[in-house]
């Protein structure tokens, strides 16, 4: 149960991080910006996965 928990919120929060990230970085190209906003939350999401399930 809270590994479905942590994979709700989890992914919630990796969403809401990429809508951030690409709506603030508006003086960058589109391509630059729809990458970041995949790749950084992406990558924080693992992380928080790789210290959650320690």
């Amino acid at each position: 149960m809270n590994k479905n928990l942590f994979w709700i919120f989890g992914s919630l929060q990796a969403v809401t991080l990429g809508f951030i990230v690409f709506f603030l970085l508006g003086s960058l190209g589109l391509d630059s910006r729809i990458v970041l906003s995949v790749l950084f939350p992406l990558f924080t999401l693992i992380v928080e996965y790789m210290i959650y399930s320690k």
